[in-house]
């Protein structure tokens, strides 16, 4: 896909601030029509903020997800819009106090505001004024995914607004960057999530032409094994990759559980200083695991 084309945009680029006060769907829709790109950026150690801009036109919109500083290392020069994810006790950037480090990120010429989500009945959307003066705006999504998403689990900030978006039938285009679901040194994977069901999830989105995924998560060397060897049906490819796959997850519960094995004394004594420790340490405060 070229970045740097898409379908005219008639509406015109919002102003910044635009996003406060708006708490529907149609209010939110009217705002984001003026895009010719909407770029969810993902926390994660594959986004390149720098390279990534430079891909698109200035008729952009790039959105980020809470703790911005994880990813950014200065402010960001480009139309934004922050998505801050409301917890049982509410936003965590507002309950731990980060509001201030966070919005410093986005220069007020360019930053549309905030957006406060909810996703589940127990996760809490804040007041305009907690998020310190920031032009807020909410939208209330439970349920959303209820109706297919895996039991027991909630879906990340990410998937659902990818979704949300893409059923707004907006005319620019939506770019997942960073959306990888992989763990690093930096982020952990957190298990309150459907990870495999969500990559799979917007794979299959990508391939309808609902939204674009962009960098190498999008480059599938099946389709290309399909397209060069033609009489091979795309169902024996599928079903090849599906063994294979099912016999390297075996051979690694096989060494997982040798691992376990080997590190049995180490938990033994882990849990041991656990039980050592004074009960103010082990408290922890409540709240949903992940965004």
């Amino acid at each position: 896909m070229d970045h740097k084309t898409t379908e005219n945009i008639d509406v015109g680029i919002p102003a910044a601030g635009s996003a406060a006060g708006l708490n529907s769907a149609d209010g939110w829709r009217t705002m984001l029509m003026g895009f010719s790109h909407i770029v969810l950026v993902a926390n994660s150690d594959a986004v390149d903020i720098a390279s990534l801009q430079a891909q698109f036109p200035q008729t952009a919109l790039f959105v980020f997800f809470n703790k911005v500083y994880k990813v950014l290392d200065r402010p960001f020069h480009g139309h934004s819009l922050l998505i801050s994810r409301g917890q049982p006790r509410g936003a965590n950037i507002v309950y731990r106090g980060e509001v201030g480090e966070v919005v410093k990120f986005f220069p007020k010429e360019y930053f549309l505001g905030i957006m406060n989500i909810r996703l589940g009945p127990e996760e809490k959307l804040n007041p305009a004024a907690d998020f310190q003066g920031a032009p807020t705006g909410h939208l209330d999504l439970v349920g959303f995914c209820s109706d297919f998403y895996t039991e027991g689990k909630t879906p990340t900030s990410g998937f659902a607004m990818a979704l949300w978006l893409s059923d707004l039938k907006l005319p620019g285009a939506i770019v997942l960057a960073g959306f990888s679901a992989r763990r690093s040194q930096k982020w952990r994977v957190v298990s309150a999530h459907d990870w495999s069901f969500e990559q799979t999830f917007l794979r299959l989105f990508a391939r309808l032409g609902k939204i674009t995924i962009h960098g190498g998560v999008a480059l599938n060397p099946y389709i290309s094994l399909a397209q060069r060897f033609t009489e091979v049906p795309p169902a024996e490819i599928a079903l090849a990759a599906a063994e294979v796959l099912s016999e390297r997850l075996g051979n690694t519960d096989t060494e997982i559980d040798k691992l376990i094995s080997l590190t049995n004394v180490i938990r033994s004594a882990d849990n041991f200083m656990r039980r050592l420790r004074p009960k103010f340490l082990k408290r922890k405060p409540k709240g949903s695991p992940g965004e």
